[in-house]
């Protein structure tokens, strides 16, 4: 990265733009006695008690998007309340911005809320309730196996699918779609390093062979 000019992500996280502020400012609010057990609402009342986001304001799908990756980091990588280090994103936000390099998001965070919540538009409120319920099983139970996801990624030994069709329209194939456009103008000139999740760069669909057909090389890096 140090020798791009510029560092590509999916977002940018902007004072004032970022997922609790769009959050915060709502003036609708979801009935979580609906959704939710009695204990497993007093388990989100502990679990937000010091969180800048009001929780209230947070839909179904928002709230298990929250929960799964508060599972992966504190039951799959055992992550304590005072670990500061940063997920891969940030720290990779953070390095370029201590070199120097310039930053460009290739959609808003609210957009990608948005799109969160419309991939599931329509989910019958008994399915929000059964895997709300199910993550919150998983964190209280502390146990690492249910972590087979992390694990996987954990080991590097990726099979990326370039063979198999994408499985989701909405998420990864428009969406990577949108996002060659303005790649196919930013990788023109200059540099640039790419850094989005690794669902974008696989199937059919994914960045990767997507690049390929425009006739760029794509060379592996080692991991040390």
């Amino acid at each position: 990265m140090a020798s791009c000019d510029v560092l590509i992500k999916e977002n940018l996280n902007i004072p004032g733009k970022m997922a609790e502020d769009i959050i915060n400012r709502r003036a609708t609010r979801t009935r979580w006695d609906r959704y939710l057990s009695k204990n497993d609402l007093s388990f989100i009342k502990n679990l937000f008690a010091t969180s800048p986001t009001d929780y209230n304001k947070m839909t179904p799908t928002e709230m298990y998007v929250f929960l799964n990756r508060h599972f992966k980091q504190q039951v799959c990588l055992v992550k304590s309340a005072n670990d500061t280090s940063l997920s891969l994103d940030d720290y990779i936000s953070s390095k370029a911005m201590e070199q120097d390099i310039a930053r460009y998001g290739l959609e808003t965070t609210e957009a990608q809320i948005a799109l969160i919540n419309k991939d599931v538009e329509g989910m019958p409120r008994k399915s929000h309730k059964r895997r709300l319920a199910n993550i919150i099983y998983k964190i209280r139970s502390g146990n690492s196996r249910y972590c087979e996801e992390t694990d996987w990624y954990a080991n590097m030994e990726i099979d990326y699918k370039f063979k198999e069709p994408c499985n989701n329209a909405l998420v990864l194939t428009d969406r990577n779609r949108q996002w060659m456009v303005n790649l196919r103008k930013k990788l023109v000139s200059n540099n640039r390093f790419i850094a989005v999740g690794l669902s974008h760069l696989m199937y059919e669909c994914g960045l990767i062979p997507q690049l390929k057909e425009l006739g760029y090389t794509i060379t592996p890096i080692p991991l040390k």
